[in-house]
């Protein structure tokens, strides 16, 4: 009988190859449906492409995610969905996607080969891109390499943009929270359900989650830390450079209806439903450079993230979180004067106003070569190094669980140009911690760049498996919490006590005004 049944399957035109790839296919039951995913060469099982949510399309654009409808077959699961609509904005960004498309959520799965019936940990990673841009399929996301360490990795789609962002009165008006914005961290909230219903049937264990996520991505992960909707949907959170604390905080939701009233006024359109009327690719166009931010919308964010730290309402989870060595440029400081003490001085004049005096003395530059290290410090701080910092010092202070805190410090150096002299840009950890060096054919990787990678990845799947980054043959890495020390992970990884908090203490005194 199978005899006949592959002569059948060969005559209608299945070659041997392909048919051995029909039998071989992992295919896994959810909760809507069959999916049938590939086996990679490295035996590695792959599912790309799963839906979440139903498409967030005409009257559902600007409306909480809904539960994805059920299929029935089999749906292959073998390339990855469309990307969320978004002008190409980061040159960084190589993605395998399927185009772009509003109809963009979607998830992909990797697991090891012998993942079913076991209760493996998870990790689920929220791409960066400053809300506006990102997407499952870029290289340095691939979940192949922690896969190969025992755990089952997910990148997730989210909505961008004014399309994940936007607030609008009649948003407000029309939704049974009485809130508006904030749909991006709502698709995120979302995949953690599906995450928590089909995981186990995956082979994975819904008690250890973890999320994780760079710059947007770790805005995101701090996120979902504080929104009280997120509780008991993972068990630890890894934050690279990024959080939704200090110079970072959402906004009133008086203010963003304001600017989607702004943004809708300027390209007349009268009423939300002008707004839904508009096709995708236009609406896209019309927004350009405009931003929408996060909001405390009073329901996925019942009140400001600062307030919530404040009370430890906040997730309680082990929480790993740092930065990177040189996050800006001293150029977002000196602008293209050149590099000098006085003019050092006169452009932080230029912009701090009545703090001049105290920025100076927290970022002191002595004489002329002081100034490109002073000025990128200072730049890191206020982009993104602040924000960071601040959510290990809340997660610290009010939750009991442990946190682990480093400055990643590894530069790379590219195969045309020259290396950043300042430090480990913004970004750059991701390939390292992955495991995904080799995906990235811009840079000139060494032995030295795989084994700085091998420790951070070890650090990365230690942690997502039992909540600390430690294990057999890795320097130690304290707790940060009762040691007040943070891992600078490069080819000589140590533990240092922390610095700066002079720095750190006078922009809190800022951002509390």
């Amino acid at each position: 009988m199978k005899k006949n049944i592959v002569f059948l399957l060969l005559g209608i035109g299945f070659s041997c190859t392909a048919l051995a790839q029909v039998i071989d296919s992992p295919q896994v039951k959810t909760a809507n449906g069959t999916v049938q995913g590939m086996v990679m060469p490295s035996g590695i099982h792959s599912f790309k492409g799963i839906p979440y949510a139903k498409p967030p399309v005409g009257d559902l654009r600007w409306r909480e995610p809904q539960a994805p409808k059920n299929w029935k077959g089999i749906l292959r699961t073998d390339h990855f969905g469309p990307q969320a609509m978004q002008e190409f904005i980061f040159g960084d960004m190589m993605f395998r996607s399927n185009g772009k498309s509003e109809d963009c959520l979607y998830l992909n799965v990797w697991e090891p080969a012998d993942a079913k019936g076991k209760a493996l940990p998870v990790l689920v990673y929220f791409y960066g891109g400053g809300f506006r841009a990102g997407d499952g399929s870029e290289y340095r996301y691939d979940g192949e390499s922690l896969a190969k360490r025992g755990i089952i990795a997910i990148t997730i789609n989210y909505r961008l943009g004014i399309f994940g962002f936007l607030a609008h009165p009649e948003l407000t008006a029309e939704s049974p929270h009485h809130s508006s914005g904030n749909y991006g961290l709502m698709d995120q909230h979302a995949a953690l359900l599906w995450v928590q219903k089909n995981i186990a049937a995956f082979g994975g264990d819904p008690n250890r989650v973890t999320i994780a996520g760079e710059s947007a991505g770790s805005m995101s992960v701090a996120s979902q830390v504080t929104s009280p909707l997120s509780k008991g949907l993972f068990a630890g959170a890894i934050a690279e450079s990024g959080s939704d604390l200090g110079n970072d905080l959402p906004k009133p939701l008086a203010v963003g209806e304001q600017d989607g009233l702004n943004f809708a006024n300027k390209i007349g359109a009268k009423s939300l439903a002008d707004l839904r009327k508009i096709p995708a690719d236009s609406l896209l166009k019309l927004s350009g450079l405009s931003h929408f931010p996060t909001v405390i919308d009073g329901y996925f964010f019942p009140e400001s993230p600062q307030a919530i730290f404040e009370a430890g309402k906040e997730m309680q989870v082990p929480l790993l979180a740092g930065w990177n060595s040189a996050e800006s440029d001293y150029h977002a400081v000196l602008g293209n004067d050149s590099v000098t003490a006085d003019n050092y001085k006169k452009d932080v004049a230029k912009h701090a106003g009545d703090h001049t005096d105290y920025l100076l003395k927290a970022y002191p530059v002595i004489t002329d070569s002081d100034v490109k290290r002073v000025a990128t410090e200072l730049a890191a701080d206020q982009f993104i190094v602040y924000a960071t910092w601040k959510f290990v010092d809340m997660q610290s202070k009010t939750s009991s669980k442990p946190v682990y805190s480093y400055i990643f410090s590894r530069v790379r150096v590219p195969k045309t140009g020259n290396a950043n002299e300042m430090g480990a840009t913004h970004s750059s950890e991701i390939e390292y911690a992955l495991g995904n060096l080799t995906t990235n054919p811009v840079y000139n990787w060494s032995a030295d760049d795989y084994k700085v990678s091998d420790l951070m990845e070890s650090y990365f799947a230690n942690f997502i498996k039992t909540g600390n980054p430690n294990g057999p043959g890795l320097p130690e890495w304290m707790n940060f919490k009762t040691s007040g020390q943070r891992q600078i992970i490069d080819v000589n990884t140590v533990s240092t006590p922390q610095k700066n908090m002079d720095r750190y203490k006078f922009l809190d005194s800022i951002y509390k005004q």
